[in-house]
Order: structure tokens, then sequence, then C-alpha cells
């Protein structure tokens, strides 16, 4: 809170009137500022588009955002949203109840006129924070109506208590419903970017090198401490802190943890931390894929592997080794469950009872960029190869390029595969409910479990958070049991800023950072 006290004041006093450029590197630049699912876009489109609910800078604590009020009935299952009035979208049309409807129109109905499914669009993360799309079973948003020019009406086919907490993730940012018209199937691409009623507004996205944004004149609220911000997209941690340390960018996130004894003895730089990190690192198999279809061969990956050994060589040292996929500090944890031991005896136990005595070959994919869950994909999955060559499984590694690789792991064309989450929302459902819902089983993991699936829409609307907190710990329970994936690490993520740099406030909720409360000497 300190920091964002400082922050804050330090804003004040700068004014509106700085005219400087601000350089963010990160690990890639966006894949697309329309639908993105990856936090590189959607640190940038956090930037450019607003939520109806917003989340208190570098905390978890939700906010009024482009809604000032928000109610529901007894029941839970209809909302009413009091939108903000005055606010423009950046090409100068007005924010409303028909601009609010038409996002979540083409968010949820897979037939909406604007909504561009047939040229590509998915709306991944509507689908699994909603449960799906109108029409499905377990679809929650039945439909979106405007009451009045700022009142909006969204009516749920079933409770979904923690509504207000999924609109504020960084997903469900308002676009200009006339600039997706005018773009069409473009809108989103580095050709067009996004228009929404942020403090910044979109004006150049160089496929490859950066996009620049800069400061909105006309915002609603308090003008961002900087007049340009650009995102760089920087590969490699190491060079991310070259960078850093040479000036040409002012901010660096997702540095290797190697390098925290580096940043604390420069006295040009000065290491910012989030007040607590809710993400999780995984290794899952893909059920579609020959012999991971078969329990014993997964539980045999889990031990084969010395868990407390990756963390230790390749995360910080504040990371912890995971034992669920539910973060600490969130309810709905069973803090009975211990990491898979490291035992490789029992490892080729496993093979032999499955029918693996020899082992066998396999693909471990791993992703192109650093990620907070993973600060160091390819030697880790070095480290994880080289561990399971020892119990007789020769696992070939193997990656793409960051789009495409965010395509293809739901396909099941990866037999093993590394990723990992932040949260969007401080709630368990964040994440059970993305990995293990009945769709999610499917396309992720190849997985089936009914009783999982049916545990988690039952979570999802129950009131008494008692109630929630026991059946996502049965979940934990299960899946730790049946390992269709593997939770690795929690980890902090060490960022890095010049001096000068002040009221950058990372956030537990990972892409969730405004840079309107950044200003620069």
């Amino acid at each position: 809170m300190k920091r964002v006290v400082a922050a804050l004041t330090a804003l004040l006093a700068l004014g509106s009137g700085s005219a400087q450029t601000l350089v963010f590197g990160q690990s890639g630049l966006p894949v697309s500022m329309n639908a993105a699912t990856d936090g590189n876009s959607l640190t940038v489109m956090y930037q450019v588009l607003e939520n109806l609910v917003f989340v208190e800078p570098g905390g978890t604590e939700l906010m009024p955002g482009l809604a000032t009020a928000w109610e529901s009935n007894d029941e839970g299952t209809v909302w009413t949203f009091t939108l903000r009035e005055g606010v423009t979208f950046h090409d100068g049309t007005p924010f409303n109840a028909e601009a609010a409807k038409f996002n979540f129109d083409r968010w949820n109905d897979p037939e909406f006129e604007f909504g561009f499914r047939d040229e590509g669009a998915t709306y991944e993360a509507w689908g699994y924070v909603f449960g799906g799309f109108l029409g499905d079973e377990a679809a929650v948003l039945s439909e979106a109506n405007v009451i009045g020019e700022y009142t909006l009406e969204l009516v749920l086919t079933r409770p979904m208590g923690f509504l207000p907490a999924a609109l504020s993730s960084s997903y469900f940012g308002m676009h200009s419903p006339a600039a997706i018209r005018e773009a069409g199937a473009d809108y989103g691409t580095p050709t067009v970017g996004a228009v929404g009623t942020g403090p910044f507004r979109f004006v150049e996205w160089v496929d490859g090198s950066q996009v620049t944004l800069e400061r909105f004149e006309d915002y609603w609220g308090d003008a961002a401490g900087v007049e340009r911000l650009v995102f760089r997209g920087i590969e490699d941690p190491t060079a991310r802190l070259a960078e850093l340390q040479a000036g040409s960018i002012d901010i660096a996130v997702n540095l290797s943890p190697d390098d925290r004894a580096t940043v604390e003895n420069d006295p040009n730089l000065e290491v910012v931390t989030a007040e607590s990190n809710l993400n999780v690192g995984y290794l899952a198999m893909h059920q579609a894929n020959e012999p991971f279809d078969d329990p014993l061969v997964r539980q045999a990956v889990a031990h084969a592997i010395d868990w407390n050994e990756i963390v230790a060589a390749f995360f910080g040292e504040d990371a912890v080794v995971a034992t669920q996929f539910v973060p600490p500090g969130l309810i709905g944890r069973d803090e009975s469950l211990e990491p898979y031991a490291y035992d490789p005896e029992r490892a080729r136990e496993l093979l032999a009872e499955a029918g693996y005595e020899g082992g066998f070959a396999t693909e471990l994919w791993y992703m192109p960029v650093s990620r907070p869950y993973f600060p160091a994909p390819e030697p880790i999955a070095a480290a994880m190869a080289s561990y399971l060559a020892d119990v007789g499984i020769q696992a070939s590694l193997m990656t793409q390029d960051w789009g495409t690789y965010l395509d293809s792991y739901q396909t099941g064309a990866f037999p093993m595969y590394m990723l990992g989450w932040s949260a969007d929302f401080a709630d368990p459902d964040n994440f059970l409910y993305t990995f293990f819902s009945a769709a999610q089983q499917q396309s992720d993991l190849g997985w089936n479990d009914p009783e999982v699936a049916q545990m988690l829409e039952e979570a999802r609307q129950e009131p008494d958070e008692e109630v929630r907190a026991q059946l996502y710990a049965e979940v934990n329970r299960r899946v730790h049991e049946a390992v269709p994936s593997i939770p690795v690490a929690h980890n902090p993520v060490l960022n890095a800023v010049r001096a000068g740099v002040e009221g950058f406030m990372p956030s537990p909720l990972g892409s969730t950072v405004p840079f309107s409360t950044v200003t620069k000497d």
C-alpha cells in the first residue's frame, strides 16, 4: 500500500504535463488485441480497454470502473449495472448500455453478426469463464439487456456470485462497436489495433518490433503520467536485463531469478515485485496420445522428476513447489496434499505395471517465451527430460512460435507440454474451472472425469463460501490422484525498473497492471 500511495503522490505532483516516453520490456509482443488470452497481449490491451469492474492497482479488491454500481436479485440470476456517464471511446463514439450490450453479445452469441468467428475469433476466455456460449448447456449468460442509456442488465441461467470479479479480468475490456463494425475481421490485428476508453489509445503496432500507445487526452479519469508508452517484445530474460541496464527500456518484467543480485547491486535499478503472485506452472499430458491415457504412466512421470530440485534450480528463492492447482492465499486448497515424491524406482515399477518396462519415446513441448510461472522454460524442460530419461522415457524437446503454441496445445498435438496460469481474478474458480471444466478436460487434456466437472459446476453456483471451499478441495484431491497434469510451482516474479521510474505496481493478477500511474523523470 505504501508503494501505491507513493505512486499516486508522484503522479499528482507531476500532473499531466509530462511528455515522457516509457518503454516496457516483456517476453513477447501481443498475439492479438482482440479476444486474446496470453499475458503479453492482455498487458497491452489493459491500457487501451476498460472493464465494467476495476481491480485496485497492485491488489485484488474490486472497484467501480465503467460501471459505478452493480447489484443482483435475491436468486443471483439477474444483475443490474449502472454505467458511468460522460465516457467516450477513442474514436469519439459514446460508451453506454448499447455499447456494453454489443460487447457481451459479441463474446456470448456464436451467431452475432460482428463476432467474426468464421474468420478465426474464438473468444476462448469467455468460454472457460462463463461455461460456454449462448446455446451451450453450461453457458452462464442468457441475455444482455439495455434497461436505460446507462443501465445494463445481465440475465444468467444460474447463480454466479463472483460475476463482478469475473468481469474485472483483463479479457473483458469494452471495445468500440463502431471500430469493430468498420474494421471487420481485421480488428485487433497490427493494422488496426484496438479502440477502447482507457487512458492510452493505440497508435502503431510494428509487427515483430513494438507496439506504441499514447495518452488519451479526453480520458474521463486522471490523465496518464507519461505521454507515450512503448511495448517491446524481448524474448530472452537476460537480454531484457541487459537492455534495462543500458537504458533502452525503462521497465523489465519476468527476469531470471538468477539475476536478482545483479539488479539489487545496480544503483540505477530497483527491484519491484507484487505483494503476492497468484500463479501456477504445470506439466500437462494430453491423453489423446498413448500411453498418457494410462494413469499408471502419468503417475510414473510424476514420480520420475525431482520437483524440489527443479524449483530450487530454476525458480526464485521465494518460489514454492506446487502441491495443487490453487495457489496459496485462495480458498479451496487441501493443505494435506504433498508434492509428488521423487522416486525413480517407483516410476520404473509403474511403467512396468503399465506394460512399458523398456520405457517409450515421446515429445515434451516447452514454451518459447518466459512467463511468471516458468521463468526459464527451455532449461526447465531439459532438466525434466533428463529425469525422464533416467526411467526410460525418451522425451524430445520441441517448441514453436508462441501464438501457434497457444493454438496447438488444445488440439492434442502435444503429448507433454508446459504451460501455466496467472489469475485473472482472485477466486479458485479461475484456476480449477479453467483447467478442469468438462470442456477444458477434453480440449486441454483429453481427459474425462464427469464428477470433477459436476463439482466445479456446483461450486460456482454455491453461495456458502465454506461449502465452495470444500468442493474445490475435493477437486484438488481427485486431480492429484488422477494426474492429468502436474502442478510445478507458484513463483514470485522478479521485475525491475530504472531509477526515476515511479508508480509501477505489479499485480497479483498478472496482466492486470495499469500504466497510467507510472511516471518517469
